[in-house]
């Protein structure tokens, strides 16, 4: 019955969707009150779709293994709290969760866009129904989550033992608000075209959005990237993979999309820019869905390979984003953009900044894609991995990280001249070269990517510390840094990310090595004695556990207990890593396989300063939330009917 249900809703908020889109073409010739059913459907969408989720999530509760999806992703002695998390873990339930996250964005877009001119406002609000309609319809003739078995199984198949984890419950919900919020900014930017201009006051009432939607995939990325970490067993943060790149690339553009939103509200420049980069984002989201699938990828996150369902994509993908382009393309030179701006100003670093980022992400687009594409045409097969990305990504990273840092400075130098500029410019330069020299000798090992590393850290924080000064200087209050706050807390998360990702990648040391009981081996100054083995038994799986004792210089510092787990019902072995973190420093070991009675291939890392990524991750959201708290008031401003 429950199943029933939430399948009729879908349906119903299909419905609803094909009634918010038609309501102003058609309904306003029939009746005055078309606004008001504009208005009320796109409020429906969200309880629409929320309660067939929570149908969805009832079916996993109750093991109704009548379900097709249900019977393929759980199982009888599956924990709830996975079960719950099993409802996103497939291809339907995932879809599921789009559109439900899709008509949760459209529900605030409707509250929080009364104030905009009513006509603007009833387009904005179709072109967001258009999207519920198009991913509802993919759900409904492709992906029903709610489609029924030909016979119903004793005991479903369990979930995926990689997918049991907490990473699965907060991961996917985190990146699929930020992916799907881009929508809020691509209808926008359409209806901009439609009025064929941009208002300042319009980019002040998108800024918004656009950081908490950037907010939320920074945080989604980093989730993945701490559940990749403790979860793999490889001990790395980012592998490059497809998928990862598929969320990294929207994140890049949307970056570049905030810092031209600030130029187009305070200076009405970068119009047509700010637009283009605003559909290119959520294309960018929608190409990430395809390449999840449409099973033409290998990743640990791709779903089964499915053709019928990546060519529905692909052509969506091919309509939404081809009608905006060929809207751009005619309306665009329409904007009366401003592009008279000075070369040692603001705005053109601003420009440098958005030049560096898009390129940037074109070049993880080709190195995503290429592969993709020669394989298909069935030409050759090769393989893009690290090197690729460390040669041609990382030499783009370093620029703009510099401007990161210079940036700021620019904001409070409005009435600064040219020489006073670049007086400023050259002595904080040698400043924090020499800085960086001296501050390179406390480290053990170093080459140069440690000491650029170290040097855009300290330049970006010790220019952040001039900033505050100066404008407790200039205010004489602490109002000023209140205001900027996010920006500080963005730009200094983003230091602390670089001098974590440095340091591991240069200076971390790993061993593997086979090991007998109470041997010990050396890592740097810490001693690992291999104690003993035990068995236990997990609620779904049995489980080989290993003691380790550690010791730091000769003195006990902690126990460590590596894991490898053999699941009841898949028979798939997974390995859970010893973990000992620390501020300065994490400990990682992983069980390999037993070679001999009481030997087993052990897995050793010491990585540094680890944890500085995604503690400045973190501060990156916190950042852009707190832009969002002090413009808090801005949601609600536009142009007024």
């Amino acid at each position: 019955m429950i199943a029933y249900i939430g399948s009729f809703l879908i349906l119903l908020a299909f419905l609803n969707a094909l009634l918010l889109i038609t309501s102003k073409p058609i309904l306003s010739k029939i009746t005055a009150d078309y606004e008001s059913i504009v208005l009320s459907s796109s409020k429906l969408l969200f309880p629409l779709t929320l309660f067939s989720f929570i149908c969805l999530i009832f079916s996993f509760l109750l093991d109704d293994f009548s379900l097709r999806y249900v019977s393929s992703n759980s199982n009888s002695l599956l924990p709830d709290h996975y079960k719950i998390s099993a409802t996103w873990a497939g291809h339907e339930g995932s879809m599921l969760l789009w559109c439900l996250v899709l008509s949760f964005w459209t529900f605030l877009a409707s509250i929080y866009s009364r104030n905009l001119d009513l006509d603007f406002r009833l387009n904005f609000l179709s072109i967001m129904g258009l999207l519920n309609l198009g991913f509802l319809a993919f759900l409904i003739f492709t992906s029903n989550p709610f489609e029924k078995n030909m016979s119903i199984p004793v005991d479903g198949k369990d979930l995926n033992p990689l997918l049991q984890d907490f990473g699965l419950i907060v991961h996917p919900p985190m990146l699929y608000m930020g992916y799907v919020g881009l929508s809020v900014v691509f209808s926008f930017a359409v209806t901009c075209l439609l009025e064929k201009d941009f208002k300042p006051e319009w980019a002040k009432w998108i800024r918004p959005w656009a950081l908490i939607s950037w907010s939320f995939l920074t945080l989604g990325i980093a989730l993945g990237s701490w559940w990749a970490y403790y979860e793999l067993g490889w001990g790395g943060w980012w592998f490059w993979d497809p998928v990862e790149n598929a969320s990294f690339m929207p994140w890049l553009i949307t970056t570049a999309l905030i810092h031209s939103l600030i130029t187009c509200e305070q200076k009405s420049m970068f119009k047509n820019w700010t637009i283009l980069l605003s559909i290119i984002a959520f294309s960018l989201s929608l190409l990430g869905t395809f390449l999840v699938r449409s099973g033409i990828l290998t990743s640990v996150h791709s779903f089964a390979n499915d053709p019928a369902r990546g060519a529905f994509i692909l052509l969506f993908l091919a309509i939404i984003t081809g009608a905006a382009l060929i809207l751009y393309l005619r309306n665009s030179s329409q904007m009366n953009d401003k592009t008279s701006f000075t070369f040692f100003s603001k705005e053109s670093f601003f420009l440098i900044n958005n030049i560096l980022l898009v390129t940037a992400t074109f070049t993880i687009l080709l190195g995503t894609m290429y592969p993709l594409m020669l394989d298909i045409f069935g030409l050759e097969k090769i393989s893009v991995g690290v090197p690729y990305y460390n040669a041609v990504f990382l030499p783009l990273m370093i620029p703009l990280v510099f401007l990161a840092g210079y940036i700021p400075i620019l904001f409070s130098s409005s009435n600064r001249n040219l020489k006073s500029q670049a007086k400023y410019f050259l002595i904080s330069f040698l400043l924090i070269m020499i800085i960086s020299s001296f501050s390179i000798l406390l480290f053990d090992e170093y080459n140069l990517s440690i000491f650029i590393g170290l040097f855009l850290f300290l330049w970006i924080l010790l220019n952040l510390i001039y900033e505050l000064i100066q404008k407790i200087i200039l205010t004489g209050n602490l109002k000023a840094i209140t205001q900027n706050i996010g920006m500080f807390m963005a730009h200094l998360g983003l230091a602390i990310f670089i001098l974590g990702a440095t340091m591991v990648e240069n200076s971390k040391t790993e061993k593997e090595i086979v090991v007998a009981l109470n041997e010990k081996l050396d890592i740097k100054n810490y001693t690992f004695q291999f104690m003993n083995i035990t068995e236990s038994e997990g609620p779904n799986y049995t489980a080989v556990i290993g003691h380790f004792k550690v010791y730091d210089n000769g003195e006990f510092l902690t126990d460590m207990y590596p894991e490898k787990r053999l699941y009841n019902s898949s028979e798939m072995p997974m390995t859970e890593a010893g973990i000992d973190a620390g501020f300065s420093r994490d400990l990682y070991i992983t069980m390999g396989t037993l070679i001999d009675q009481d030997k087993w291939s052990v897995r050793i890392y010491h990585k540094p300063l680890i944890r500085l990524i995604w503690i400045g991750a973190l501060m990156m959201v916190f950042g852009g939330i707190f832009s969002v708290l002090s413009k808090r008031k801005n949601i609600n401003i536009g142009h007024s009917s």
